[in-house]
């Protein structure tokens, strides 16, 4: 396993920036020497290289001429390439024709607006149709700590990217777990906030019904500052009461999420529920009924909304789809109309289901992860004894909150004890992504323990 970079986080870098004593341009020039450095990663498809060094510029002019934008001035970001940027083809990690768009996305302009610099559009899994990063037309993304390891997907360059310090935040999208998923593997912070919050115009899509864009940092002070960035729906309130006095409640579901976890997964997690407890949190054991159809009302809203989405292409082009995204395409077609209308009403069920599992709670607290990082090519994995198949055990614990709209983060936990990054996720109120956030703050030190993260945690 290679060492992990000095790095630094936005909102320790930002003050820096301020005061001129760090550059704009020294830190694209580093971060740009961090992406050369490592090529076999695959991190990115695009590097922005003389754009983002020609913005550094001006917003190191920009910053001395005291027109100061806020923690983002100067601070490189990627975005996965399922994202529009204006004169920059949009891949989605294919080898289909990508699409050249003259506008950027909604969520690259408040981007801008906030005064981050875009380095470069990172690899994925295509068409964020998969866990691991791996079906990709510019190659496999490598996990940092292992090239031979996945790590995670479907926005797998954008956690690398991260890691390596080849930017200091980054944008993903999470329609099963694809934002908190590669946090997870990679040991950083993944935010999916609730439905709407930040745009999906100008990306491209995979379940209209499921798809959220969200923010990957290492802290989860950097993920509120871009999620503010990037918002565009104004915050609601949450459907939670007021706090009463007294300790914060950590809801562990324990039937369906708790019950099939690899071993240094489920010691991270008691690990961190003795450490929370000892905090003066108080850990309460739930249950969300009917978890175990997640997966089934999952696949029947995705690949019949997938299907359609690719409908004009597929069949023009399906050789250049990689063979198994292209099944999972092709699979689409033949769900019934009565089976996506039977999963959207299951979705209902489900959302009133982790609804009253919160009843009482502050957030849920459950594995991101079951597993640490899967190798990269394998079909299937051991899991407690278990054989399982990798993206279904990659899914399992994250999907049911794109279904429900929860919003949910996925947090450094310390590693395995053979060194592999383990992540555990709070899950909030609906339309409560800031009161997520305040206790993500809140329990993020006690979560890291005295192992640290592959991505700093820390800071």
């Amino acid at each position: 396993m290679t060492a992990r970079p000095d790095l630094r986080s936005i909102t320790t870098i930002a003050p820096l920036l301020r005061a001129g004593t760090v550059s704009p341009v020294d830190l694209v020039r580093g971060c740009l020497t961090r992406i050369d450095g490592r090529p076999e990663l695959n991190a990115f498809i695009t590097v922005m290289r003389e754009r983002a060094l020609a913005d550094a510029a001006v917003a190191e002019q920009e910053i001395r001429a005291g027109h100061y934008l806020g923690p983002l001035h100067g601070v490189p970001v990627s975005v996965k390439d399922l994202i529009d940027v204006a004169g920059t083809p949009t891949t989605a990690g294919s080898a289909l024709p990508p699409r050249y768009p003259r506008a950027d996305a909604p969520v690259v302009t408040r981007l801008r607006e906030a005064g981050a610099i875009l380095i470069g559009k990172t690899n994925l899994h295509e068409f964020a149709f998969g866990t691991t990063s791996e079906e990709s037309a510019f190659g496999p993304v490598r996990h940092p700590l292992d090239p031979s390891r996945s790590p995670g997907g479907s926005s797998g360059g954008a956690a690398v990217a991260l890691v390596e310090g080849m930017c200091f935040g980054s944008v993903g999208t999470d329609t099963g777990g694809s934002v908190r998923i590669p946090s997870a593997a990679c040991g950083t912070v993944g935010l999916k906030p609730c439905p709407d919050e930040v745009s999906c115009e100008g990306v491209v899509a995979l379940s209209t019904t499921l798809d959220h864009v969200g923010p990957m940092t290492r802290t989860v002070a950097d993920a509120a500052v871009m999620f503010h960035a990037m918002q565009t729906r104004p915050p609601l309130h949450g459907l939670r009461p007021a706090r009463a006095a007294g300790p914060r409640v950590l809801g562990v579901p324990e039937p369906y999420f708790c019950e099939r976890l690899d071993p240094g997964v489920r010691q991270a997690l008691a690990r961190a529920l003795d450490t929370l407890r000892h905090a003066g949190y108080e850990i309460r054991s739930v249950a969300i009924e009917h978890a175990a159809r997640t997966a089934d009302v999952y696949v029947h809203i995705v690949l019949p909304e997938a299907s359609w989405y690719h409908a004009p292409t597929i069949d023009v082009h399906a050789e250049r789809y990689s063979p198994e995204v292209r099944v999972r395409l092709q699979m689409g077609r033949y769900i019934l109309a009565q089976d996506y209308v039977r999963a959207m009403f299951l979705r209902g069920v489900l959302t009133r289901a982790v609804n009253r599992a919160l009843e009482g709670c502050d957030a849920l607290l459950l594995p991101t992860l079951p597993i640490p990082a899967p190798p990269l090519g394998a079909a299937s994995i051991d899991v407690d004894g278990q054989k399982e198949p990798v993206r279904a055990a990659m899914l399992r614990l994250t999907q049911l909150f794109n279904i429900t709209g929860h919003p949910a983060i996925a947090l450094p936990a310390g590693r395995t004890g053979d060194g592999w990054p383990v992540s555990l996720q709070l899950v909030g109120a609906q339309n409560d992504t800031e009161g997520l956030l305040e206790l993500a703050a809140e329990v993020e030190p006690y979560m890291i323990g005295g192992d640290g993260s592959v991505g700093g945690g820390a800071g």
